[in-house]
């Protein structure tokens, strides 16, 4: 049996393989952050390719936590009923339907990629004062944020658990935690990011009280049955900043307060760091983090080739490997994987013609 087509079970979830969507802006929501037939067809269609976990874009749990006025969101009923034909076609293709909860903090209200304005957009065209954990913005184009006190960081923990419960109504198997590339709970993490000298500043473990805050509560407000991930950027590239070393406390504290598993990213709380991008360049961020926090993970970051993910998961250096650019390039991936690594493709009965 191939190990990347073995079923991983999550709680009382199974995924049928291990190959997941990772999770990637569209900008094409409707008004307040509403999806639209843009991200049934996108998300259905990488379900129909065989993906085991589909997992939407960075959905926000408040208006102020979108990247761009284009983000979809879900902070009320009108998003769970948007939401609920994505989750329900997902599921019928045999997907896990998961969605990503998100909060941009103080890259929020910016343009989205493609227009060609850059910075942040101001109130007259739909934006918003963002909040982050100081009052710097990311970059001096960006809109100056407000820093988040006390009231405001316990309302960003309950916008999660409020936004957690309503995936779920939505019909959404799994939740996913964004606390990476700079957005708001890895601003906390980060010192590059987090200046602060209260209680959510200062050492490793202030800067990580926010993002296992969300993690708990998330957890409560899913119920024991819900598989809970978190994207974390398991190093900034920075000296300096946010460490490997770092990731391994982090991940075992998310595992104590209900993840499952962990998404290893990297990146994204400074504009100048130097990455080394290269093929699977991420991977041993994640085989770091789950041998040593001994938490399961995904491993993402230009994983291309069958063989390539069939070795990170045969390795155990990961559990799950998730797939960004190349499933928009071909979502039909993991079906074409399954033929070339020797295992049966699962097409849909409507695509047997061309199996």
């Amino acid at each position: 049996m191939s190990p990347l087509f073995t079923p991983l079970a999550l709680r009382a979830v199974t995924l049928p393989n291990r190959i997941a969507l990772a999770p990637m802006c569209q900008y094409s929501a409707g008004p307040d952050g509403l999806p639209t037939d843009w991200h049934l067809v996108h998300l259905g269609t990488r379900a129909a390719g065989g993906a085991g976990l589909v997992m939407t874009e960075a959905t926000a749990v408040t208006p102020e936590g979108r990247i761009s006025p284009q983000d979809t969101g879900l902070w009320s009923g009108r998003h769970v009923d948007a939401w609920r034909p994505v989750a329900r076609f997902l599921a019928a293709r045999g997907a896990v339907p998961a969605v990503q909860l998100a909060h941009a903090g103080f890259k929020a209200s910016t343009y989205r990629p493609w227009d060609p304005r850059r910075g942040g957009v101001p109130d007259a065209e739909g934006g918003w004062t963002p909040v982050g954990p100081g009052d710097e913005p990311f970059l001096p184009a960006y809109r100056i944020p407000t820093a988040l006190d006390a009231t405001g960081i316990a309302t960003v923990v309950e916008a999660f658990a409020v936004a957690a419960g309503r995936a779920v109504d939505a019909g959404f198997t799994a939740v996913e935690i964004h606390a990476a590339h700079g957005y708001l709970l890895h601003e906390f993490l980060s010192p590059l990011t987090n200046r602060r000298t209260d209680a959510w500043g200062g050492d490793r473990a202030g800067r990580m009280r926010l993002t296992l805050d969300v993690a708990r509560a998330v957890r409560a407000a899913v119920g024991e049955d819900v598989p809970v991930l978190a994207r974390i950027s398991a190093t900034d590239w920075v000296d300096g900043g946010w460490t490997v070393d770092d990731s391994v406390v982090l991940a075992a504290e998310l595992a104590g307060a209900g993840v499952d598993l962990v998404d290893c990213s990297s990146g994204g709380a400074s504009a100048t760091a130097s990455i080394p991008v290269g093929p699977g360049y991420q991977v041993p961020l994640a085989a770091r983090v789950r041998r040593e926090a001994g938490v399961a993970t995904g491993a993402v970051g230009l994983i291309v080739e069958p063989e390539q993910a069939e070795a990170i998961v045969a390795a155990g250096e990961a559990d799950v490997v998730l797939l960004g650019r190349e499933l928009l390039r071909n979502p039909y991936w993991p079906h074409q994987a399954a033929a070339k690594l020797g295992v049966t493709p699962g097409w849909p009965d409507q695509y047997l013609r061309a199996g």
